[in-house]
């Protein structure tokens, strides 16, 4: 877990559309992370 007011680790994903995307793309910007930890596991 992150402290408040760390900078986060800079990452590559895949966006909706196939297209990958990094963090460092928004750099300088507010940046919402939204994920659904279970949407890839059996559970």
């Amino acid at each position: 877990m992150l402290e408040v007011g760390t900078t986060a680790p800079v990452f590559s994903l895949d966006d909706h559309n196939g297209v990958k995307t990094s963090l460092e793309d928004f750099r300088g910007k507010w940046v919402l992370l939204w994920w659904y930890p279970i949407a890839g596991t059996p559970g």
